[in-house]
Parts: structure tokens; sequence; C-alpha cells
């Protein structure tokens, strides 16, 4: 399962996947901007691919997760909450866009986590008001996608807005993209900012009451505004400054799991794809492959054992009130399960975050054995109310350390049936 977990992980890594989509080296000057737990990998994966082209610019990532690059400047930020070295960050990425000169090439960088690490909210939405807003909603459940709407709509760089400063100089643009979302469209990538934006300031406003989250004053206020046509909306699709914008999705969530079921086919194992666009609860979704384990394990249905089940997507945590939680969305996936499979024997799991970092702690996840928590079935549903699905996996030695990966192409969970 481990190995499974790192062959999903290499696929995506940047110093191998980013050299086979740059175009010939530029003769002119490049300028390299960009935003994501993988974009100081990604900057230094083309100084190595272009060590003769004169690159300048910078990138964001998340604290520890920088690379030694030479030419391209790494900023470390907050993620998954924005702070202000982003916001400085993200304003210097918009200077630097403002000096280019027609035909120059703007290279960007994005992946997952770039909504938060570049992070330039309008001039009448505070700092402080983005992170209060970032917090609840990530607290409530809402899904990223939604989230990355309204993000969208407070920002002066992303909803296609980078890509419209850059086009407006005359210059070419292609980013370079690592999907961590389930679809892997670039809009929603790093809420998309070479991207055009299908999504309204009225939209922005729904998911506010659709997930019950009282958003700020300066937050509610400025959709208002963009809702009744006072603030101009996000470049949309059909808008002509795209034509000089070339989006190109370079790593995905689907090929590392394909990548990860080769080390279970040349073990003889045979690998069942469930899909990289699992959402939902991650509670709610371990009940359902609970279920599914059970039928394997009684009548070899719907898939003949040995059998290892695979899948990728976001999932989600919704935390009880006065509950803070330790932990993250793939070990209470695993929590979960642990506690639906009770004594059903033989069965083993992983799920981990590609990026290294499941949750709120320093652990990309876990790993379970159903025989070796058989009688810790109760104390798992004691940490699954509490939320402390680090706190368990801890205590019987299951967490998966690897540090931050420099990639991300979101979840990766397996059930391993022999």
């Amino acid at each position: 399962m481990r190995a499974s977990f790192d062959a999903a992980v290499a696929a995506a890594d940047p110093l191998r996947v980013v050299a086979a989509h740059l175009p010939q080296p530029p003769t002119g000057r490049v300028i390299v901007v960009g935003a994501g737990k993988a974009a100081a990998s990604m900057a230094l994966a083309v100084e190595r691919a272009w060590p003769d082209v004169a690159l300048e610019g910078l990138v964001i990532t998340r604290y520890a997760h920088g690379a030694p690059t030479q030419r391209i400047r790494v900023v470390e930020a907050g993620h998954p909450v924005p702070d202000e070295a982003g916001e400085v960050a993200a304003r210097d990425i918009m200077r630097i866009v403002s000096q280019l000169q027609r035909d120059e090439l703007l290279l960007v960088l994005l992946s997952g986590g770039g909504s938060s690490l570049l992070s330039l909210p309008v001039t009448d939405v505070p700092m402080s008001a983005l992170k209060a807003m970032t917090a609840a909603l990530l607290a409530s459940g809402a899904p990223i996608g939604e989230m990355n709407v309204v993000r969208k709509h407070l920002s002066q760089i992303q909803g296609g807005r980078l890509a419209a400063a850059a086009a407006a100089r005359g210059a070419h643009v292609l980013a370079l993209i690592i999907s961590d979302v389930t679809g892997d469209a670039p809009t929603d990538i790093a809420s998309g900012p070479c991207a055009p934006d299908p999504s309204t300031y009225a939209e922005a406003l729904g998911v506010f009451s659709r997930w019950e989250v009282a958003a700020p004053d300066d937050v509610s206020a400025w959709l208002r505004r963009g809702a009744s046509g006072d603030a101009n909306e996000t470049p949309k699709p059909g808008d002509p400054l795209f034509e000089r914008v070339e989006n190109r999705v370079i790593a995905t969530a689907h090929r590392s799991l394909e990548a990860a079921a080769e080390v279970f086919r040349a073990a003889g194992i045979t690998p069942v794809l469930l899909g990289d666009t699992v959402t939902g609860e991650a509670r709610e979704v371990a009940r359902v492959y609970a279920a599914v384990v059970r039928e394997i394990r009684a009548y070899n249905q719907p898939f003949t054992r040995p059998v290892a089940l695979i899948s990728g997507g976001e999932c989600t945590v919704t935390l009880s009130e006065r509950k803070n939680g330790r932990g993250g969305r793939c070990t209470e996936f695993l929590l979960s399960l642990a506690s639906e499979l009770g004594r059903v024997p033989d069965v083993y799991a992983l799920a981990c975050d590609t990026d290294g970092i499941d949750g709120s702690e320093d652990n990309a996840g876990a790993w379970l054995a159903s025989n070796l928590v058989e009688e810790a079935a109760a104390s798992a549903r004691a940490a699954l109310d509490r939320h402390d699905s680090y706190g368990f996996f801890s205590a019987i030695g299951h967490l998966i350390v690897t540090g931050p990966t420099r990639t991300n192409v979101n979840d990766y969970r397996v059930i391993l049936i022999p």
C-alpha cells in the first residue's frame, strides 16, 4: 500500500513532469510567477530545463514547501488560511506582470493550495476579513469549488485577472497546472488566475446561505455591490483576452491513481479504480466503502479477491460546534472505516494526502489493519465523535509521515482485501 502511494506521488512530481510540457527555450526574457504547494518544485524544474534562459519572477508556496531555486524567487506563505506574507507576494506578482513587454512570455506555475497562497483581496476587503471568511467556510464543510467561487470575487488576481493583466500588456501566457480538484478544470485550480470564470457575484453570495455561514461584513458588502453591478465581474468565457492565454494541465489525480494501480497489478492483485472525483463527508464516504468491503469479503462481489479498491478526490470534514479536532479528511476517512468494519477480518487500508500534509497536523495520513483495531472499535467511534483521528492513529503507531512532497493531486485512498 505504501509503495502504491509513493508511485502516485511520483507520477505528479514536478521534477519529473514539468520539462516535457515546456515549449522550446525562448531567446528573450521569461517572467515566471505562480502559487501552490508544488510551485517551488515546479520553478526548480523550469530552471533545470532552461539553464540558459533569462528567467525572473517569483512563486508562492506553503511554509516548509520551498525549493533551492537560483533565478526564480520563492516566498512561503499561509495555507489553508491565507496570511499577509501571501498578500505581499501576490502584490509583487501583479507589479512584475505590470512591467511585461509586448510578446514576452509569462509562464505561470499553478497547483493545489494556490487559492489560499495567491491572496490579494480587493481594497474594500481587509486580509483579516478574508482570513475569518476562509476559516468559517473550511469548518462548514463547503466543497472547494464553492469556496473558490467566493475567493475569485474577492480577488484582484484570481478568476482570470492575472491573465487579463498580462494580456493587457500584449504578453503571451502559458499556465502549467498540477490539478488537485475533481474534473481538472483550470478555472477551479488555484481559483483560476489564468482561466475564464463562469461564476458570478450572486453565486458567491449563495455559497454563504447554502452552508449557513455568516460572512464578515466587509465581504458581504463587497459581494452585494458586485451582484448589483457596482463592481466589475471576473473575465468570462469568450473574452478576447484569452486568445493569448493557454492553460495546460500537466498532472492529474487520475494519472496518479493509474500509477498506483500498476504497483498492485505487478503484485498479482487486481486494482479497481473507483474514480478520482470522490467527494462528500469523509465519514459518510467511508461507510459506503465499508459496505462494499463486507460484500467482497462475504460473497466475492462485485469484485473478486485479491483486490485493491483505489480512489482519489477531496472529501470534507464538517467540524461539530466547539470541537476543533486533530487530523484531516484522510485520517477521518480511515477512522470511520475502522469504526464501520468492526470485526471484519483481513482488510487493510491507507489514506494519505499527496501533498504530505493531512489537515491540521504533520502527517500525510495513516494506515489501517482491521485485525489490529478490532479491540479498539469503541475508542475509534469515540475519537471519530471528537474528530481526533490524529490522536487515534498516533496512539496505535499507524501514522504515515512523509514531510512535504512539493506536489498535490489531492487525496489517495486504497482498501486492500487479500
